[in-house]
């Protein structure tokens, strides 16, 4: 059985599917719903660094934004598990058990890249970033990241990339309609971030475009595994690396941008990857996992096993 296909091993009626993302993405509407409607004339960003400064630890607001995704990730499960009558380990992968070397690969793609990118911009121009690096809040920060951001990418992947694209391929019968809409329901729903208000819909691209490029790792790859390391090393360094006024983490990065509000060049910076890098990133894993039979994994129909499937 392939990646979508799972979702046959459990019980899959349309009121189930409905009810579990609604009760899971319930962070993500509230979100979406508020900035559409009761944003209007606030200054998200400046709002954020008022409630900074009443409690002025960075380290604290982070874990207090991230605990919440750690409580869905757990319904998630729990609904899977016993509304549904399927496995954890089929919400994950199509293989026999949980394939940790291809977290750590393309979490490992993930981070080398974004260090050699950011190397050559600093070693091009080091006045874009101030160093504040503090041993103790960036000891404390990288605690908190590393137990905690797996918890919130693992909902968005679990959520976006596994429950939600598998449910839909079973209703819909196809693979590349759930692929498109949870890309950008995906992107949609990281709307209401700061970045948004200070660099305009165009960093949309960026939020859809890698809801498509975990989506093709899924699907090319049987399994979220790629996924999982690629989103937690990208919020990992997007934390602990460089962090920015306007930035929806605010932390004790190791660097701080130098720039007082988005501009031009970050735009480029966050549109580029998905036309020029993302593209690169997937013909490196096409090669290691030799991926093939793209029109099938893609595009191809979605069928119920022929077979009578013990569930694992």
């Amino acid at each position: 059985m392939n990646y979508i296909q799972q979702a046959y091993k459990g019980k899959n009626e349309t009121w189930m599917f409905a009810l579990t993302f609604v009760l899971t993405a319930g962070l993500f509407i509230y979100s979406f719903v508020f900035f559409i409607f009761f944003s209007d004339g606030v200054d998200l960003a400046e709002q954020q660094r008022k409630l900074t400064e009443t409690i002025p630890s960075k380290n604290f607001w982070l874990a207090f934004n991230l605990i919440p995704f750690a409580f869905l990730l757990g319904l998630l499960f729990l609904l899977v598990k016993f509304l549904h009558d399927r496995s954890i380990l089929s919400l994950t992968t199509s293989r026999k058990k949980v394939d940790w070397r291809r977290v750590f690969f393309s979490f490992s793609l993930i981070v080398i890249i974004t260090l050699l990118s950011f190397g050559i911009s600093f070693y091009n121009d080091p006045s874009q970033v101030v160093l504040q690096f503090d041993p103790l809040k960036f000891g404390i920060l990288l605690v908190i990241s590393l137990l905690l951001f797996p918890l919130q990418i693992g909902l968005e992947e679990y959520l976006f990339r596994g429950y939600m694209m598998q449910h839909l391929g079973v209703l819909l019968k196809n693979r590349w309609l759930p692929l498109l809409i949870t890309s950008i329901l995906f992107g949609v729903f990281h709307s209401a971030n700061p970045e948004v208000e200070q660099m305009g819909y165009s960093i949309m691209i960026f939020y859809i475009g890698t809801g498509l490029l975990l989506g093709i790792m899924t699907l090319m790859d049987d399994g979220l595994e790629l996924a999982l390391g690629f989103h937690f090393g990208n919020n990992l360094l997007a934390a602990t690396l460089v962090t920015s006024q306007w930035s929806a983490l605010q932390t004790d990065a190791v660097f701080k941008s130098a720039a007082e509000q988005a501009g031009t060049s970050t735009l480029i910076d966050v549109i580029l990857p998905v036309l020029v890098l993302y593209p690169i990133i997937l013909l490196i894993l096409a090669k290691k996992y030799k991926w093939n039979n793209w029109t099938q994994k893609l595009f191809g129909k979605v069928a119920p096993p022929s077979l009578d499937i013990k569930k694992t």
